[in-house]
C-alpha cells in the first residue's frame, strides 16, 4: 500500500459505560488497524459497539482502556458521516457542503468553488442554493458525503449512513461511494448492518461479536479493483454472504 505504517491502529480497546456496580461493558479489547487507502466495513449485530468504535475514532468519545491512534499529517484528519445526515437545515446545500471548509478557514472563494465540484460530483449542482428541508432522505445523505469529502479527510469515517433509506436508493448510493472512494483512495472506516453493503464496499470485512464487541472475524471479498456493484450478481458473492450471515446470526441469537 506504499506507506509501512496503519493509519488507524487500536490496540486493546475498552469502552465501558456507566458506574460501578451499574457498568456496561459496550467494546473491547478489540485490535484494528486500517493500511492507508483502505476500505475497512464492520458488520455486527445490534448493540455490540460499532458506533462506539466510530466515535472513538472521531474523537467524540475517550476509550476506557487501551489506545486508538490515527496518524495523520492534517490537525483535523477525520471527517464523519451519520446515519441521520447531521446537515443544518438553516443552511443552504452549498453552506453545509462547505462548513468544515470555514471550519478550517479556508478563503471563501476557494472554498465555494472545492463545495461546488463535489456538489457536481455528487449530482446535486441543481441544488447549491436549496434548503436541506426540500431535498429527498437520499439527497440529503449526498450533501452529507459532499460535506465530509470536500475538506479532503485522512480518514473517512461512516456509521450505517444508508440505514434509513430504500432499498433501491440504498443500492445507488452504495455504487456512487464506490465510485467516489475508488476514485479519491481514501482511507475509510465503514460501519453497516447490511452484509451486502460491505461486501460491495470493502477491501475488507470485520465480523464483530455482541457486546462487548470484538473481532471475530476478518474477509476480503474476491473481487478485484476497480469493482461496480454488478459483483452482486456473482455466485461468489451470494456464497460469501451466506457464510457471513452464519457467523452473524450465531452472535445475534444469545446461546
Amino acid at each position: 500500500m506504499g506507506e509501512p505504517y496503519p493509519k488507524l491502529e487500536a490496540d486493546g480497546l475498552t469502552r465501558v459505560f456507566g458506574r460501578a456496580p451499574h457498568t456496561v461493558e459496550a467494546l473491547g479489547p478489540l485490535d484494528l488497524t486500517v493500511a492507508p487507502g483502505e476500505f475497512v466495513c464492520v458488520v455486527g449485530p445490534s448493540g455490540c459497539g460499532k458506533s462506539t468504535l466510530l466515535r472513538i475514532a472521531a474523537g467524540l468519545l475517550r476509550p476506557s482502556a487501551g489506545t486508538l491512534l490515527i496518524r495523520a499529517t492534517t490537525p483535523r484528519p477525520a471527517a464523519m458521516i451519520f446515519q441521520d445526515y447531521g446537515i443544518y437545515d438553516w443552511k443552504t446545500v452549498r453552506a453545509n457542503v462547505r462548513f468544515g471548509l470555514d471550519v478550517q478557514r479556508v478563503p471563501r472563494r476557494e472554498a465555494n468553488a472545492r463545495a461546488d465540484d463535489w456538489l457536481a460530483r455528487l449530482g446535486l449542482a441543481d441544488f447549491t442554493h436549496a434548503y436541506p428541508a426540500t431535498l429527498s432522505g437520499g439527497m440529503r445523505q449526498r450533501v452529507a458525503i459532499a460535506r465530509a469529502l470536500a475538506v479532503e479527510p485522512e480518514l473517512l469515517l461512516m456509521d450505517e449512513p444508508f440505514a434509513a433509506l430504500d432499498a433501491q436508493l440504498r443500492t445507488i448510493l452504495q455504487d456512487e461511494l464506490l465510485d467516489l472512494t475508488q476514485a479519491t483512495r481514501t482511507t475509510t472506516l465503514f460501519i453497516t448492518h447490511s452484509l451486502e453493503e460491505a461486501l460491495v464496499l470493502g477491501d475488507r470485512v470485520l465480523v464483530m461479536s455482541a457486546r462487548p464487541g470484538r473481532i471475530i472475524a476478518e474477509h476480503r471479498p474476491p473481487f478485484p479493483r476497480p469493482r461496480t456493484g454488478d459483483i452482486r450478481s456473482t455466485p461468489e458473492f451470494t456464497a460469501l454472504k451466506g457464510e457471513l450471515w452464519e457467523l452473524l446470526r450465531k452472535e445475534a441469537v444469545p446461546a
